[in-house]
């Protein structure tokens, strides 16, 4: 959902960076879950200072014990996500879904996305290192067969 990335006044609160598609909804989740070890944290409060999301949150009561989250990522139960229709997907549902292309070349496994602003990238490992294949409309997801199809030519 997002990672502490910063620290905002005096009073403990942090400054987060949301993935997010509208920034502000990281607010909506009463519980975030924390680190690797997903440790529970009530939001306090939340708000926008112009572009930035900062929050309060329970137990964190100045700047000091606010810097030992800096860089945690921040989640929720995937049963707390809103519905999605049909063809639409989290982020988190395509980690280590493989890729294939059209010809049924193994282009690698992904393992995280990026937001360019122009479109969303698969980041993929594969037997060839990392490869960035951007998410186009050609794009076909069969999560049952734990696969993802794509237009892209393994020598690209």
């Amino acid at each position: 959902m997002g990672r502490i990335s910063g620290l905002y006044g005096v009073r403990g609160a942090v400054k987060v960076f949301s993935f997010t598609e509208v920034r502000a909804a990281i607010l909506d989740y009463p519980t975030w879950y924390l680190g690797p070890g997903h440790r529970p944290i009530a939001l306090r409060e939340g708000t926008m200072q112009g572009e930035t999301v900062t929050a309060l949150l329970a137990g964190i009561n100045d700047r000091e014990a606010a810097r030992v989250l800096l860089g945690q990522e921040i989640s929720v139960p995937a049963s707390a996500l809103p519905a999605l229709g049909e063809n639409e997907f989290y982020w988190h549902d395509l980690f280590d879904l493989q890729v294939v292309n059209l010809h049924g070349e193994y282009l690698g496994s992904v393992v995280r996305l990026l937001e360019t602003g122009a479109n969303d990238v698969l980041v993929l490992q594969g037997p060839e290192g990392e490869r960035l294949v951007p998410w186009t409309a050609s794009v076909q997801v069969d999560r049952d067969a734990g696969r993802i199809i794509v237009d892209w030519e393994k020598d690209w």
